[in-house]
């Protein structure tokens, strides 16, 4: 296991590539190297760059559903207590001896009921996909120390960058920063946290 070489007030090592495909291929063999505190950035998409950065599907379409499913089961109960189980419905039921229908519905008229169900499924999803998703991001981020520098501004220009964070486990300052140079990079630079 390597050590981390940390230097105080370092984010990390940002390499400037010039072209799609060179920052394909040096995601492929940062991928390769095991980094895993490192991110790629782009001007526009590329096609296969996550493939290649190795990156998994997210959890937040499971964690969605089961806050759809939650919000359904909570309309099924809502509309289960207030039309079929409440003291109120029960008690006209005992004093008068049959069951007291509204609009001539059964008690537990499930089909009158999905209105309400399905609101709270979706207000329960999207909800949960908004705050989910930031939560997942580590969003609301004020500042970020990219950001700062100068020559990530061309990052939303014509230049791809890669970084390696100086909190990943096989980063060290010196062997990264060779490792970069061999990706083919055309200029490497520390970038600091401030």
């Amino acid at each position: 296991m390597l050590t981390p070489q940390r230097t105080s007030g370092t984010y990390g090592l940002m390499a400037e590539f010039e072209t799609p495909a060179e920052i394909m291929e040096a995601a492929k063999k940062v991928h390769a190297a095991g980094y895993r505190f490192w991110d790629c950035h782009t001007p526009f998409a590329v096609h296969g760059l996550d493939k290649a950065m190795g990156i998994k599907r997210t959890i937040l379409p499971l964690l969605v559903f089961g806050a759809g499913a939650t919000g359904a089961i909570i309309g099924f109960c809502l509309q289960a207590f207030t039309n079929a189980a409440s003291f109120s419905v029960w008690a006209l039921v005992w004093v008068t001896g049959y069951p007291f229908l509204i609009s001539g519905k059964p008690l537990m008229s499930v089909p009158a009921w999905i209105p309400v169900m399905f609101e709270l499924t979706i207000l329960l999803s999207a909800l949960s996909a908004a705050g989910l998703m930031l939560l997942l991001n580590g969003l609301p981020r004020l500042s970020h120390p990219l950001l700062s520098n100068n020559r990530f501004r061309r990052a939303t220009d014509d230049r791809f960058f890669v970084v390696i964070e100086a909190r990943d486990p096989r980063f060290l300052r010196s062997k990264t920063e060779a490792f970069l140079k061999t990706l083919g990079a055309k200029h490497i630079e520390v970038v600091e946290d401030r």
